[in-house]
């Protein structure tokens, strides 16, 4: 019983164990338990689009109330530092060092937030670390303030770094420019490539160094172009067997070993034939096609990152693979273009692994409207969210005020795979037919 006057209250967690408690939350469990903990989401998730079409007049009640099979979830081949990409925020350290270069702790709503260094977090690298320590060591040697909010001024802001299993770095530098002429922003520039080349960062042996002025949140190459500043233009990665060139802002999954695991699944599914086209949808730089392409007569990548398209081009050349084509634009504009006039007598299968905002409607409305995809493979990072949305416009019964008039996909397995441990997140791969 607790006595009067006497507090039972557990100590404060240390900075270190609430930032591990928010990007890491699973930290704690072992690795079993882990992939437990994520078994019992999915089974929610798929409980939960068996009810949802059941209030379709869909019946897709199957044992346990899930509307398909669900398999246990596939274990990542590595557990810890297993990240080829991670982004560190510059801001204020518990400390109060405003040049504190870590991740987010806290919410903007209680104004309570705080960069702390990510030294001690499970999921990243020792690489990333060393690369964020080395940029924070520059910035609070440079005479120029961060940049903590754009109306406020300062300059130095995020920083994102990019390894490889071929032993390749790629950091990149965003920086807000603010008032700074040209020839300002060249000293910054070579005072940066001065530190990673000749000076302390040279630790890191960098690959590739990128500096991006940057007046807005995110930017795009094509709003502000990045550029190169130290090395090579690109890292490469191996992946079952096939050499992938990877740009700054180019998506690449962020487990190179899970991801291995997780298209081999996909090439197994798809069930492809000799004559079988495979269409991928937000295909990035081309990695489940062409990890595919031997299987199937024809692969078409569809991808809105223009420098992605450059790359998945380069990957298919550099390794031989001459039945592939990729479309530079967004899914919703490219696909219904694509399919609207699909003469082709082959087998067509799509396989689709959108963020999480998951597909627009009119992707799915084009999917479900061509009469030659029988086969669906949806890979997604966050099925509880608008990949939900998805699921239900591909399944629901033919509904012409929507315009979705073709017949409708019944979902007929489902994998998760474990491609982010110590977090709560999974990839689901889910089989739909008709």
């Amino acid at each position: 019983k607790k006595k009067a006057g006497v507090s039972c209250s557990l100590p404060e967690p240390s900075w270190e164990e609430r930032l591990a408690n928010a990007v890491t939350p699973l930290w704690r469990l072992p690795y079993q338990e882990q992939l437990q903990v994520k078994y019992e989401s999915q089974r929610k998730i798929l409980q939960t689009l068996a009810s949802r079409l059941e209030e379709l007049g869909i019946d897709a009640q199957k044992p346990g109330g899930l509307c398909c099979p669900l398999q246990p979830v596939v274990p990542s081949p590595i557990i810890n530092g297993y990240r080829n990409k991670s982004t560190f925020s510059v801001n204020r350290g518990p400390d109060g060092n405003p040049k504190t270069v870590g991740l987010y702790v806290g919410t903007g709503r209680e104004r309570n937030i705080v960069c702390v260094k990510a030294n001690h977090v499970d999921n990243m690298p020792s690489k990333h670390k060393q690369v964020a320590q080395c940029y924070e060591e520059f910035i609070c040697h440079s005479p120029l303030d961060s940049c903590l909010l754009f109306h406020e001024g300062g300059h130095w802001r995020e920083l994102v770094v990019r390894t490889t299993s071929c032993g390749h770095t790629m950091a990149i530098i965003t920086f807000h420019p603010q008032q700074l002429g040209q020839e300002a922003l060249a000293t910054q520039k070579a005072l940066l490539k001065e530190f990673f080349t000749c000076g302390p960062g040279t630790v890191c042996d960098l690959t590739s160094l990128y500096f991006q002025e940057s007046t807005m949140t995110r930017c795009s190459h094509e709003q502000s172009p990045y550029q190169l500043l130290h090395g090579a233009p690109h890292i490469f990665e191996e992946l079952l067997g096939l050499k992938f060139r990877i740009s700054p802002d180019a998506f690449f999954q962020v487990n190179t070993a899970g991801a291995e695991v997780l298209y081999q699944a996909v090439g197994e599914l798809c069930q492809a034939t000799g004559d079988t086209v495979l269409l991928d949808i937000c295909c990035g730089t081309g990695t489940i096609g062409l990890s595919l392409a031997h299987q199937v007569s024809k692969v078409i990548g569809v991808e809105v990152v223009e420098k992605a398209i450059e790359d998945a081009e380069w990957n298919a050349a550099f390794n031989g693979i001459s039945n592939c084509e990729f479309h530079s634009g967004k899914a919703e504009a490219v696909l219904p273009q694509l399919l609207a006039s699909w003469e082709d007598a082959r087998p067509l299968v799509a396989v689709v692994n959108p963020s999480r905002a998951g597909l627009h409607y009119r992707v799915v409305r084009a999917i479900r409207n061509c009469r030659s995809i029988r086969r669906l493979l949806y890979v997604s990072c966050k099925p509880e969210g608008e990949a939900m949305r998805n699921f239900l416009e591909l399944c629901c019964p033919p509904d012409p005020r929507k315009k979705l008039t073709g017949e409708r996909f019944a979902p007929v397995l489902a994998i998760p795979f474990d491609m982010f441990p110590h977090t709560v997140h999974c990839e689901l791969l889910l089989l739909f037919t008709r």
